[in-house]
């Protein structure tokens, strides 16, 4: 029989709604080959790898009733030129055009129907490059079945390895009966799963953070004060922006070595150094004791008496930070900020691993995923954003011999949460995706270009 969805798997679709688009994403900018690089060759090349990924020629199918979650099923139809898709900025095609395009295409849900992953071709960047922007629905990527389509089209190589033979045919789709059939044999080898899918077919799945396991009650317990009030959040609206930020790996090591800190402290600071700065001028009131609380997955050891897990989901943990925005002292936010880091490790307040591997089958590809999913669990009361910080390969990687020069995650917003930062550490650099709700922060850009302005403010204090 087809997969089934696993019940939180298949929240994802009940969650997702105009304004709260339920998908992850990445804009890789290359360096365009000597002999070129075009649709045609982006459509060949993910054709050759998508036997990596057979989620990705894969749509979902209801069963009759709603009596059982939705399964996978071959797309009979598979097109592959509707998934990869092509544009063209107007030449030369600069960082603000590439954002915006990201924007707009960020906004759109995926179409139910078809397998639910896209991705664009951007050409015509200046300076000879050209962008590769994905996007795939977190019900689909789990880090096992499925990761990410950018993460497949690219070698370690100039020179494309050979790809797995693919002798893929769609299997017959099942019929009505084979469906429910499926389904009443599902809940017996698996009652559980479907008192679930009765409760949901009841209820909005809106609801199921009421459901939230222990080690997730226990860490809104010790944080049991809503979040403070902050223009990051409120209503969101179906558009968005979107920023992309260049920083070097080498500062955020010089502060780290310098004070004690870890990296991922580091990116911390700097995010509350930008925060404090973009707030200030808006006008917004800053007490020295005012902070914006910021849900942080970070890596953790298996838990006492389990057996470490596959994939990141098995080694990630999410803690609340309350960045020090009141602080003047650039110092003094890395200190506070570290403090507090320190203290979630060594209190356990922290969601372990098991906890999360229980709530959400949490095995995405990146912790940018992991965190989206994190914060649909949780209340929105508890937090202001969600900031994610995955280290990523420090070699050059290629796609059919085009230099990747920069890569920027795109992590979706949460139902009331207007901001969502990411970097990526890549070849020596440190690469921010900001996304924003478009009403909400008109003014993302001014945010992005005081990112690196707090950082040269730690390594400042350094030198």
């Amino acid at each position: 029989m087809p997969e089934r969805l696993s019940a939180v798997d298949a929240a994802f679709l009940y969650l997702e709604s105009p304004t709260t688009a339920m998908h992850v994403g990445t804009v890789a900018v290359f360096e365009e080959p000597v002999d070129g690089f075009d649709h045609d060759r982006l459509v060949q090349l993910i054709g050759e790898r998508i036997a990596y990924v057979p989620r990705y020629r894969q749509r979902l199918k209801a069963v009759p009733g709603r009596i059982a979650n939705p399964v996978w099923v071959d797309d009979e139809g598979f097109d592959i030129s509707y998934h990869v898709r092509r544009s063209a900025l107007p030449r030369p095609g600069t960082r603000a055009q590439l954002a915006e395009f990201v924007a707009r295409v960020q906004s759109r849900r995926l179409d139910r129907s078809r397998p639910l992953w896209e991705a664009y071709l951007v050409e015509g960047l200046e300076g000879g490059r050209f962008a590769v922007v994905t996007k795939t629905h977190q019900a689909m990527v789990d880090g096992v079945a499925a990761v990410d389509i950018a993460q497949v089209i690219v070698d370690a190589s100039p020179h494309a390895g050979a790809s797995p033979p693919d002798s893929w045919r769609p299997a017959p789709e099942p019929s009505w009966p084979e469906l429910v059939v499926g389904a009443v044999a599902d809940s017996v080898r698996r009652p559980g799963e479907l008192v679930d899918t009765v409760r949901t077919g009841f209820r909005d799945l809106r609801t199921t953070a009421g459901r939230v396991a222990g080690g997730v009650l226990a860490l809104a317990r010790t944080t049991a004060r809503s979040a403070p009030s902050s223009p990051l959040n409120g209503p969101v609206g179906e558009q968005r922006r979107y920023a992309m930020v260049d920083t070097a790996l080498e500062d955020f090591r010089a502060v780290r070595s310098a004070h004690g800190a870890s990296v991922n402290d580091v990116v911390l600071a700097t995010v509350a150094g930008a925060l404090r700065e973009f707030l200030m001028s808006r006008g917004e009131p800053l007490g020295r004791a005012a902070v914006v609380r910021a849900l942080v997955p970070v890596s953790v050891r298996p838990e006492e008496g389990e057996e470490p897990a596959p994939g990141v989901g098995g080694r990630v943990r999410s803690v609340l930070v309350d960045l020090p925005v009141g602080e003047p002292s650039a110092v003094m936010r890395l200190h506070q900020t570290a403090y507090q880091t320190a203290a979630h490790a060594e209190s356990g307040t922290a969601v372990g691993a098991r906890t999360l591997t229980g709530i959400a089958g949490f095995a995405p590809p990146t912790l940018h995923s992991l965190g989206a999913r994190v914060a649909s669990t949780l209340s929105q009361r508890l937090f202001n954003l969600v900031v994610t910080n995955v280290p990523g390969p420090q070699d050059t990687l290629y796609a059919d011999g085009a230099r990747m020069t920069a890569a920027y995650p795109v992590t979706p917003l949460s139902r009331g949460q207007a901001l969502s930062i990411s970097t990526t550490s890549y070849a020596g650099g440190v690469y921010f995706g900001l996304q924003a709700d478009r009403d909400l922060l008109p003014d993302l850009d001014v945010l992005a270009d005081l990112v690196p302005e707090a950082l040269a403010q730690l390594v400042a204090a350094v030198r």
